[in-house]
């Protein structure tokens, strides 16, 4: 059973520590020593949830429903856009980040919910694909599903207080622009792939 629980957390990590929207989001506010606890709350706390979901079955009806999917899709790659002329705008900025104007705590709470919940890469990868996976393992799948959990608040809280940490030798604005142009071409990239 821990054999399945640490196969778990190194399929979670392995899906997980790609660089993706929600990683960028993560480590932006953490380098901003913004509001970095309840980003990387909701980040956890939202694959937690998905993958208990995909864990319990739902990875087969996301599977029988593609136009749920497909509708999610569109609507995460205009918001991915949105957020990405943001992220160019800011870099192209002659301020640094941390000088900008502090976000409010509800304005980073609602891009992180939409940034989790309206990216479907973010159900295919928990619901369907750890879902699915944990399904595999039979009477074991809740010790598979444990070892993913993990690597989600395990991932997330080391980008996010790690890059807190970092901030201050990470502080200059050449840096900060290089995070925006990240964070801008990720954003960018993902909004492509679910609409294409």
């Amino acid at each position: 059973m821990f054999s399945t629980a640490f196969t778990g957390l190194l399929t979670g990590l392995s899906l997980i520590i790609v660089i993706g929207v929600q990683n960028a989001l993560v480590l932006r506010q953490g380098l901003r020593r913004e509001h970095v606890g309840v980003v990387v709350a909701v980040c956890a706390l939202g694959d937690l949830m998905l993958i208990g979901a995909g864990t319990a079955g739902m990875g087969a009806i996301a599977q029988a429903h593609p136009g749920a999917l497909r509708v999610l899709s569109w609507v995460g790659a205009a918001y991915l856009l949105w957020s990405a002329i943001g992220a160019f705008r800011a870099a192209a900025g002659s301020e640094a980040l941390q000088v900008g104007e502090p976000r409010s705590r509800r304005s980073v709470l609602g891009t992180v919910v939409a940034v989790t919940f309206l990216n479907p890469h973010v159900y295919l990868d928990t619901v369907v694909m750890l879902g699915s996976i944990a399904a595999g393992h039979g009477a074991l799948r809740w010790w598979f599903a444990a070892g993913a959990m993990a690597a989600s608040l395990l991932w997330f809280g080391m980008l996010g207080f790690g890059a807190r940490m970092l901030s201050g030798p990470l502080g200059r604005p050449s840096v900060w622009r290089a995070v925006d142009v990240l964070t801008g071409c990720v954003m960018l990239a993902v909004a492509v792939t679910l609409v294409v």
